[in-house]
């Protein structure tokens, strides 16, 4: 039988740092995301998230998070792609980390969006998964730009932009679920990229580059 690797070659990524694995989510993954998600990502009513799909009930939270998925995957093309990176960490799935770029042959950019179990925040790992996109962006797809933007009130999510150089790219207002928020816009260079004092190890990068079409 034909791996799967070979039918969907991104299935093959692997980016590993000191502390955190993170690969394509598979199917056999999903039940393990909706626990984490389920476990409480933010305090109740201070949702960091555009579109608040972490208040659904805890019967839709899990069909939901697996269309978003399956969405993905399906209407993923070298045009216009999100990678959705699941988040290992001591063996255990702790959140998603994703990067995604419209017209990146010709733009060389891409944008970046994350969720941690709250469990596990306040130790760094954002700021090293984070990293870890950044770095397969710039030195390995040959990004020129990454950007990200979080809503005003969310230091933390600034914080880790911040700390790795982005440079603070205006703000705009944006529906956030049912209310407005004032969203900040950030921007990251290889130039003005605080690279971090590790080094990232990847695997499966030539499947994946050539079916992405970056090169």
């Amino acid at each position: 039988m034909i791996p799967l690797n070979d039918v969907w070659p991104l299935f093959g990524l692997r980016l590993t740092t000191p502390r955190l694995e993170l690969r394509p989510i598979r199917d056999d993954d999903i039940p393990a995301a909706v626990e984490a998600a389920r476990s409480r990502i933010h305090e109740p009513g201070l949702n960091p998230f555009s579109t608040p799909w972490t208040e659904l009930p805890a019967d839709e939270l899990g069909p939901n998070m697996a269309r978003w998925y399956w969405r993905c995957r399906g209407e993923f093309t070298p045009e216009s792609w999100t990678l959705l990176l699941g988040i290992w960490h001591e063996g255990g799935f702790i959140g998603c980390q994703d990067i995604g770029a419209k017209d990146f042959a010709a733009l060389k950019t891409v944008s970046t969006g994350s969720w941690l179990k709250q469990s596990v925040q306040g130790r760094g790992l954002g700021k090293e998964m984070r990293a870890a996109v950044v770095l397969y962006a710039f030195d390995w797809l040959g990004a020129e730009v990454a950007e990200s933007e979080a809503a005003l009130w969310n230091e933390s999510s600034i914080g880790v932009s911040r700390s790795l150089g982005y440079d603070l790219n205006g703000v705009t207002r944006k529906a956030w679920g049912p209310k407005v928020e004032t969203v900040q816009h950030v921007r990251l260079t290889p130039e003005t990229f605080k690279r971090p004092d590790w080094e990232l190890r990847v695997e499966g990068h030539e499947a994946a580059v050539k079916f992405l079409k970056a090169t």
